[in-house]
């Protein structure tokens, strides 16, 4: 009986030490318990690579594993994207995509994958404003001269885009919608040939993402003349945001964190819970800043799900009114 009674006594310790041996239940439920792949659908060296880069190192610190950035590229994302759906559903691979996600279900006639039924949403990560930007020579000097400009020469003003479906292609179209312009576009196999037929006056505008755009702007190379994003931006506050003259629009890209569809739950919350640390983080919230990029202060796989969607409708828009289709 005495046997027993010590037993009793010392069963929740034994079973404490049980879960944190290399068989318990904690070890067994543990995760992750090696690197974590950010997939990233872009090249080196852009900017969403930039801030993948950055964000991964912060992330893997708040998961207790690395996460390693890894990039796939081709056909306008869907390389990259269609890796990630096909992939094992456990967490250890994450695609880090873009308003391209959105886009692509309108333009893109047979994608490999379906754009919310093989993915899970962990977070959406920040938003990255786009910049109307004109050459040095172009006759108007701020938003209204602008869009006056334009509106009085139509079909005759040119502008250039990182290629057919891309964010600035996109935004300028919805700024064409929502403003009633008529311009013409000048696709290019992205954004640096752009930038720099821009720079020499080859093309009168183009909107350009913010960390590049904004680059150019303290170059000297280049005029800004708007910012996308419903507000203007805390980077330059003195620049006004288009939706002051044209009411209604707002156009941006952004960084969102995916898993494939059937990833545990769990482990989705795991992702979540880091992902939301290494946002607070002061050091990555300085480097988002001077990359031009707004974090997202809840950034819930709920919200990201409602964001995709409306981001889906908005574009589905747009599209159809330009007739944007993959080339």
């Amino acid at each position: 009986m005495r046997f027993l009674n010590t037993l009793h006594r010392s069963a929740p310790v034994i079973l404490a030490l049980l879960a944190v041996q290399p068989g318990g239940a904690s070890a067994k439920d543990a995760w992750p318990t090696q690197a974590v792949r950010l997939v990233v659908p872009y090249a080196a060296g852009g900017p969403t690579d930039a801030f993948a880069r950055v964000l991964a190192e912060q992330w893997g610190k708040q998961l207790g594993e690395p996460m390693i950035v890894e990039n796939r590229t081709g056909a306008g994302t869907v390389v990259g994207t269609d890796y990630v759906a096909k992939a094992k559903p456990d967490g250890y691979v994450v695609l880090l995509t873009t308003v391209a996600h959105a886009v692509n279900e309108s333009i893109v006639p047979r994608l490999p994958y379906r754009t919310t039924q093989d993915f899970a949403p962990v977070g959406l990560a920040a938003k990255a404003p786009l910049v109307l930007l004109v050459n040095k020579n172009f006759p108007a000097r701020n938003l209204p001269e602008f869009l006056a400009y334009v509106k009085a020469h139509p079909g005759q003003v040119n502008y250039g885009s990182a290629g057919n479906g891309s964010a600035p292609h996109v935004a300028t179209e919805l700024l064409n919608l929502k403003a009633a312009l008529k311009t013409t576009h000048i696709p290019y196999r992205g954004t640096g040939p752009a930038m720099t037929d821009l720079i020499g006056g080859q093309i009168g505008f183009m909107i350009d993402s913010a960390p590049t755009g904004l680059a150019q702007v303290r170059a000297g190379t280049v005029r800004l003349i708007a910012t996308s994003m419903q507000s203007r931006l805390p980077q330059t506050p003195d620049t006004p945001a288009i939706a002051e003259a044209v009411p209604g629009y707002e156009a941006y890209t952004w960084n969102g964190a995916f898993v494939p569809a059937g990833t545990p739950a769990a482990v989705i919350t795991t992702l979540n819970g880091a992902l939301r640390r290494a946002l607070a983080d002061p050091g990555l919230k300085q480097r988002a800043f001077e990359m031009g990029l707004v974090l997202e202060s809840d950034p819930t796989p709920q919200a990201l799900a409602a964001h995709v969607g409306s981001e889906i409708a908005k574009w589905r828009t747009v599209a159809q009114a330009a007739d944007i289709k993959e080339p």
